[in-house]
């Protein structure tokens, strides 16, 4: 069942705050899907995931196209996937928001001159956390 972040129930809030790992999975120009292990934050205020990453990176050049992405947290049988449209963040506070989000969950990222950040607007929520 498809559901929004309006949907998400207090069990999923709890999840995404958990110290979990995810893929990322954003397209290549060739519309291939290309997925990596990726740290995430979710600002449920705004609606958006974010994944910090540095400038040169696939899920970079990836985002910078735009279209579709998708960040999936598995834990057992609780699994949560959030979708929506992709961007790439390159402004300061953008990148800081990033960066605050990643060091609340899981710890403070070492400093990179070409840090960026990609930002999913979750227009789709799957899975199940209860």
């Amino acid at each position: 069942m498809t559901r929004t972040v309006a949907d998400l129930t207090d069990a999923d809030l709890a999840f995404l705050t958990e110290s979990h790992l995810a893929t990322l999975t954003t397209l290549r120009a060739d519309g291939s899907p290309h997925v990596v292990a990726v740290g995430f934050s979710f600002d449920r205020e705004a609606g958006v995931a974010r994944v910090i990453t540095f400038a040169p990176s696939q899920k970079a050049r990836n985002a910078a196209r735009g279209g579709r992405a998708a960040v999936s947290q598995v834990d057992g049988g609780r699994w949560l996937t959030l979708e929506g449209p992709a961007r790439l963040v390159t402004d300061s506070d953008g990148v800081a928001a990033a960066v605050a989000g990643y060091a609340a969950r899981y710890r403070q990222p070492g400093d990179r001159p070409d840090r960026v950040a990609i930002e999913i607007t979750v227009d789709r929520v799957l899975g199940r956390t209860g």
